[in-house]
């Protein structure tokens, strides 16, 4: 009897626990009640863009998914307009700013902005940012709904994620998923990468709409996906909100992204550089270039040096380094965490314009900025025993570059006067005005060239 009612009462008990989770799972999954705070937040934004060639429409059609209106020009077989399709996502309801793709407005005549119950508005562009791909633009209107910024440093792998957007021009279109991957860079999408991988679908018209976490707040900026016939295959990429934000705030405040520079090279720490500098783990990058006159030079960091923060910030890799100080503007001040020989070392640097740096080391040397050179010596069939300087490498645009010095170029003489070494050279070129003669050997052959100080 006491068997026969145990094994009742775990019957009872069983029934009433699939019972209890049968009405507990909706409401844990349900995504109707977030979702419905959100979705007014996300717009549809249509650009009108003038076009000019074909190259411009090929790139446009590539970057936009092919989402085009064209009216054709009777003069040309190039169409006058192409209509751009994107998404937009409110963050400020006082000021009407949205924050969208700069690749959806970018040379836009006119933006559209069309609001979930259907009221359009014409757009005015705050300013946009093509390295990170995120532009502002504004509307002037009344009881607006936002999504509320989150901080995206807190996601991780796994978490619940949905996708709001306008793809194919679907409004307000909603897809779920999870975070695939955090910090994806390298992938040739835009200048500054630090993107979230998402498996929510994204599509052509998805760019610049919403990535939200389960509380209804954003995270991401969607903006390019993985897939060789322009639809999704569970492989989608956001701009995380903290970057996002930062450009944001910068456009909203001075209508661009003046970025300063630090004037380092940097590479990750493998397992063979941790164990070489003594390091207990990969996190950091090492500094293998330090410019002269650079803040960096200035600030006293050295080749060497193993960055570990920036502005409190853990660096993990040197795309991290690239990506914060792509976010601040030209004399932001800067604090570098660092180990040199192993020694914990506080730095600190004022970043400065990249154009000045580069006047400024050009105003140094005129003549071979932006130039490799290495002293030299060959016994040749063709020139016989050669003393000279090697040229490595040209910068393009460069004033040597635009006197048709090339890589391999073997300089002999300077003015008429023969340079054995690099010493040699430069002593040469301090003394000159305005241009410098070279005789250079070139192969089998030689030429004479003009390296003008003003480029014509």
């Amino acid at each position: 009897m006491n068997i026969i009612r145990q094994t009742l009462t775990l019957f009872v008990f069983f029934i009433s626990f699939i019972q209890m989770s049968a009405f507990a799972s909706p409401s844990q999954n349900n995504l109707a009640p977030m979702l419905q705070k959100v979705l007014p937040a996300v717009v549809n934004i249509r650009a009108d863009i003038k076009i000019t060639d074909f190259n411009t429409l090929n790139q446009l059609q590539k970057e936009k998914g092919n989402n085009s209106n064209n009216s054709n020009n009777s003069n040309s077989d190039v169409p006058d307009i192409y209509l751009s399709i994107g998404s937009g996502v409110i963050v400020d309801t006082e000021n009407g700013y949205i924050l969208t793709n700069a690749h959806v407005i970018n040379d836009a005549q006119t933006v559209t902005v069309t609001l979930g119950d259907g009221h359009h508005y014409t757009g005015k562009i705050i300013g946009l940012d093509k390295p990170s791909d995120i532009a502002v633009i504004q509307i002037k209107a009344k009881n607006l709904k936002a999504i509320p910024i989150s901080d995206s440093g807190n996601l991780k792998v796994g978490d619940s994620v949905a996708a709001i957007g306008n793809p194919f021009g679907l409004n307000q279109t909603v897809t779920s998923g999870i975070v695939s991957a955090l910090g994806r860079t390298t992938l040739g999408i835009e200048n500054y990468e630090n993107f979230i991988q998402t498996d929510a679908p994204i599509n052509p018209g998805n760019s610049g709409g919403a990535l939200i976490n389960m509380d209804g707040e954003l995270i991401g900026v969607n903006t390019a996906i993985l897939a060789p016939e322009k639809g999704s295959v569970g492989i989608g990429f956001a701009i995380p909100s903290n970057m996002a934000k930062s450009i944001m705030q910068q456009l909203i405040k001075f209508g661009d992204v003046r970025r300063g520079t630090l004037g380092i090279g940097a590479q990750d720490i493998t397992p063979d550089l941790a164990t070489a500098f003594g390091l207990s783990n990969m996190n950091g990058a090492a500094v293998t270039l330090v410019k002269i006159d650079s803040p960096a030079e200035k600030a006293g960091l050295q080749i060497g040096d193993i960055i570990i923060s920036v502005n409190d910030a853990d660096i993990k890799n040197s795309n991290d380094i690239v990506n914060i100080i792509g976010a601040l503007r030209v004399n932001s001040k800067v604090t570098l965490g660092l180990l040199r020989h192993n020694k914990a070392l506080t730095l600190n640097a004022t970043l400065t314009d990249p154009k000045e740096l580069k006047d400024s080391s050009e105003a140094t040397d005129p003549f071979f900025y932006g130039v490799g050179l290495k002293n030299f010596s060959l016994l040749s069939p063709t020139h016989g025993s050669i003393k000279g300087v090697l040229v490595i490498s040209v910068e393009p645009d460069s004033h040597a570059w635009q006197a048709d010095l090339r890589p391999g170029d073997v300089i002999k003489l300077a003015n008429q006067q023969q340079v054995l070494n690099i010493d040699d050279l430069k002593k040469v070129a301090s003394g000159v005005k305005d241009s410098l003669l070279l005789n250079v050997l070139r192969g089998t052959g030689a030429v004479f060239l003009v390296i003008n100080k003003e480029q014509s």
